[in-house]
């Protein structure tokens, strides 16, 4: 009779349990919910992007990876950066690559022979990272890298480089 009467017992308290459980994700839902929608509005206010990824690629186009040619520039780059707070000259190593769509029209023209126009994109990347002091620098790559695209794209006047990639980094 005591099995029995224990047997019932561990029954009640594993519906008990079932149904404070079944209530705690009810209420966990519900909050869960709303914070989604107020993070959400709140982004909408600011006009923030929620994917991921959105800020390091602002100009990045939407190309399959089977229009993509990449062009790597051979040297890496040692480029004196601007003088900052600390008066110290400061350098940096970089290797860039550059990326391009082959279904553009301005691929057609400049992509087949863009190695002849190596110096020329060599010149706007040493400019604009000579800009950038050391710690401007390490703080906004995404920055340079939409900067240096932005001159690109106005130097050859076409959008078919769609992305500039740094392989090697280093601030000395």
């Amino acid at each position: 009779m005591k099995k029995n009467l224990l047997s019932i017992i561990i029954l009640a308290l594993l519906v008990v349990n079932l149904v404070l459980t079944t209530i705690m994700m009810i209420s966990v839902r519900s909050a869960a919910v709303k914070t989604s929608a107020l993070i959400s509005d709140i982004a909408g206010a600011m006009k923030l992007e929620l994917s991921s990824g959105a800020g390091a690629g602002a100009m990045r186009q939407d190309v399959p990876m089977e229009d993509v040619a990449v062009y790597k520039i051979e040297n890496q780059m040692t480029i004196p950066l601007k003088v900052g707070e600390d008066g110290e000259a400061h350098f940096c190593m970089v290797s860039v690559a550059l990326s391009m769509n082959t279904k553009s029209e301005g691929y057609k023209t400049y992509g087949a022979d863009i190695s002849s126009k190596e110096s020329l994109i060599t010149s706007v990347i040493y400019d604009v990272v000579g800009n950038y002091t050391l710690e401007e620098a390490q703080a906004d790559k995404d920055g340079m890298r939409n900067e240096i695209l932005k001159e690109i794209q106005a130097m050859f006047d076409s959008d078919f480089i769609f992305q500039v990639a740094f392989s090697d980094i280093i601030f000395q």
